[in-house]
């Protein structure tokens, strides 16, 4: 059975947004087509995909397989168009990814002199999207901070460094030397608690969690405002908390939590050998 990438994206957004009326706005089609889409989608999978009633849209069990598995296929068909593209006119850019607070100019200063064929171009990420490029063709290799999904990613391990709570400057556990994670308890994390899992065990999470759903950043600089005017906290790299100076909010050390790790990520499936040529550079091992 051949699947339709058309109608597997036109579910992706209706599963993404839960409600017809806004994923057709957002696909740029009218709601009975979109329906129609989604129904022949299902005929051809022999599954219902979701469940309706006149107040809610909510996937099937078939549904969240479904979503879990379209997402990968659709960023390799949009990756395979890409690398088509290119090899359609020769190879003529590199281009590299980068977490705020990582510093990526000595490697690619020194990749561009071996390669002054190529424009060796960078892209700044976010947590939300730093392997989404790779996976997607767009970016050739992309410098990570874990913990990331591994699937159909090369991982090279670069450098570790210690992780900081980020906190208002007035706040009680500002100007410690250092703090432990129990500390922050009490807190409202306000990010993805992915970034910072030892979070997640502590005794009374739930209730530092209680004042509302966590909001989503776009940037850094977004964590660090939300940190001075809600008086919540993050915990971030120290280069990156280190990186972005904000005057009304402060970091301390946390003792007792792992460092974060930065890895250089690239696609799996690629066999070019400017791929590991770079990542030895960006390791130092050339």
């Amino acid at each position: 059975m051949d699947v339709d990438l058309r109608k597997v994206r036109y579910f992706v957004a209706v599963a993404e947004e839960l409600h017809f009326g806004r994923a057709a706005e957002r696909l740029h089609v009218t709601q009975p087509v979109l329906s129609r889409q989604i129904r022949a989608l299902e005929q051809e999978l022999g599954a219902q995909l979701f469940a309706r009633n006149r107040r809610t849209t909510e996937l099937t069990a078939a549904g969240r397989q479904l979503l879990e598995d379209a997402r990968p296929l659709l960023a390799a068909a949009q990756a395979l168009c890409h690398r088509v593209r290119q090899a359609a006119h020769g190879p003529s850019a590199f281009t590299v990814g980068f977490m705020p607070g990582i510093t990526v100019t000595g490697a690619v200063r020194a990749f561009a002199t071996r390669h002054p064929e190529l424009s060796v171009e960078v892209v700044r990420t976010s947590w939300d999207d730093q392997v989404q490029g790779v996976r997607e063709g767009l970016l050739d290799v992309s410098f990570v901070r874990l913990p990331v999904d591994r699937r159909g990613l090369e991982l090279r391990p670069l450098f570790q460094e210690p992780r900081v709570a980020v906190l208002p400057a007035d706040h009680r556990l500002a100007g410690k030397e250092s703090i432990v994670i129990a500390d922050l308890a009490s807190e409202r994390l306000l990010q993805d608690p992915d970034a910072a899992p030892e979070w997640r065990d502590l005794p009374g999470r739930a209730g530092g969690q209680g004042a509302g759903p966590r909001p989503s950043f776009a940037s850094v600089e977004e964590k660090l405002e939300h940190v001075a005017t809600s008086g919540g906290v993050v915990v971030l790299p120290l280069s990156t908390a280190v990186y972005y100076t904000h005057a009304d909010v402060t970091h301390v050390p946390i003792d007792d939590i792992g460092p974060g790790e930065v890895c250089l990520a690239w696609s799996a499936d690629r066999r070019s050998p400017l791929l590991p040529e770079f990542a030895d550079i960006a390791a130092g091992r050339r």
